[in-house]
């Protein structure tokens, strides 16, 4: 008798685990500390200038199994732009370029419904770019390098690089002045470089 309850016991847990839902999606958020969201633009034609955005947050859905992120949402503080030049910084800030006093323009916002990202593989990101409340579709490509634990949280990390380029002009980014041995003071291809880490939750 024993074992017969025994038997419809374990039979029963494993009837509830089969029928139970695979929760495979994790969501994770971009860990701040481990974040680069950075640009390159070609500055008086002979050269060109670097900078960042110091404050950015976002979160996505992995799903490891299916090997695809969804959902990833990715917000940008436009008046952390910091290229290591305060007069440079401010002039960004200004309505030359991005205009920060107004509300629509103190975010910037890249918005991907889904992709596929394999540990070691190339990935190809498509998604909605919005600058000063303009959207347009942006590819970016990269590699998911892949998941680890982090020793000090036990939690779930993954890393990713990513680069693109926007033409600054199509968001309205418009401001420039010409050259007297011609071209132009700011060049309009801006190459994207982001890098960084992100944590399950």
């Amino acid at each position: 008798m024993k074992a017969f309850v025994l038997k419809s016991a374990c039979a029963l847990a494993a009837a509830t685990l089969m029928s139970a839902p695979a929760f495979a999606s994790v969501k994770y958020n971009l860990d701040q500390t481990h974040l680069n969201v950075g640009f390159k633009i070609q500055h008086l034609v002979v050269s060109s200038v670097k900078g960042r955005f110091n404050k950015a947050e976002g979160s996505f859905t992995f799903d490891e199994k299916a090997g695809k992120v969804k959902s990833l949402d990715v917000t940008i503080d436009t008046g952390s732009v910091d290229t290591n030049n305060k007069d440079r910084d401010d002039h960004l800030r200004n309505p030359d370029f991005f205009d920060v006093t107004k509300p629509a323009n103190k975010t910037i916002k890249f918005v991907a419904k889904e992709f596929v990202a394999k540990p070691g593989q190339e990935i190809s990101v498509t998604g909605d770019l919005t600058i000063k409340g303009i959207k347009k579709p942006v590819t970016l490509k990269g590699k998911f390098i892949g998941k680890t634990k982090n020793p000090f949280t036990q939690k779930d990390k993954v890393g990713f690089e990513l680069a693109g380029k926007i033409n600054r002009k199509e968001f309205g980014l418009t401001w420039n002045k010409a050259l007297e041995t011609g071209g132009l003071v700011v060049g309009e291809d801006v190459e994207l470089l982001i890098d960084g880490e992100a944590d399950s939750i």
